[in-house]
């Protein structure tokens, strides 16, 4: 199969140290291995150090990057929902994380299995194959599993790895469910891989190389709660008794905002026969 029109997002919030190198790796890697036109597309929200100058500076030394700035922190599912509506430009849309823990190696091999009898290809740490270079620490490896069995109850996807930051998607799937795509934080994974699982569409694990690169953002304790509540809120979205909950909806802005983290979209985006 023909390599097919590319779209990578790469959403970042102060990376002015991290992502420069990546998206240099990028450029060169694809343009040497993949035959079709693709696009690097960083979502720079909430930054307050030099990353989007950086963006800049690297579109215009290599004219497959872009950026996009947003002022207001939107977390990392904000910026993807905003990134995604590119959808249309090209045939596969992806994105990636801007620690470069997946090289564009295992990133084109992504893109390659993506097709016509696939819809979305998702990289995995936890099937046959993958390799793993630098291995998280205990705590966030028994917290990732606690939160996949959290996740497998509530949705029944029978995914083993939802988390991983690389995932690439057919134009169309993307299209048909961006309405649908609510959660800001660090769950919108969960989000995104639900909504192709109940639109039919098909999802496949592949193996990646991976490595855990340091220097991360994430505030462990408080994400981790923040992605428990965002999942519930999810599950609950898709079932009648979220009607039922109007009268106190206001407080989950409240919530989020209480724990420093970006407020989800509205459910009113939903059309009501979205709901099970």
């Amino acid at each position: 199969m023909s390599d097919r029109s590319l779209t990578i997002l790469i959403p970042a919030y102060n990376e002015e140290d991290r992502l420069p190198p990546v998206l240099e790796e990028y450029v060169h890697f694809f343009r040497k291995h993949y035959k079709a036109e693709f696009r690097i597309v960083v979502v720079v929200n909430g930054s307050r150090d030099r990353t989007m100058e950086l963006v800049l500076e690297a579109a215009v030394k290599f004219p497959e990057i872009e950026g996009i700035e947003y002022k207001a922190p939107i977390g990392k599912g904000g910026a993807l929902i905003e990134g995604l509506k590119l959808a249309s430009e090209r045939e596969l849309i992806g994105f990636i994380d801007a620690d470069g823990a997946t090289g564009p190696e295992s990133f084109l091999k992504l893109a390659r299995r993506c097709g016509d009898h696939c819809d979305c290809v998702i990289g995995s740490r936890r099937v046959t194959g993958s390799v793993i270079h630098q291995s998280q620490p205990s705590n966030r490896l028994f917290a990732s599993r606690v939160f996949h069995a959290i996740v497998q109850t509530l949705f029944h996807m029978d995914i083993a790895d939802t988390q991983c930051g690389a995932k690439v998607m057919r134009r169309e799937v993307v299209e048909e469910i961006h309405e649908g795509l609510l959660t800001a934080d660090m769950a919108f994974d969960i989000n995104l891989l639900y909504l192709i699982h109940r639109a039919g569409g098909k999802i496949v694990e592949y193996p990646i190389d991976w490595t855990d690169v340091v220097g991360t953002k994430v505030q462990y304790f408080r994400t981790s709660l923040v992605m428990f509540l965002s999942v519930v809120r999810l599950r609950l979205i898709y079932s009648p008794v979220y009607r039922m909950m109007e009268p106190i909806r206001p407080l989950e802005a409240w919530i989020y905002k209480l724990l420093r983290n970006p407020v989800p979209l509205p459910a009113k985006r939903l059309a009501k026969s979205d709901a099970d």
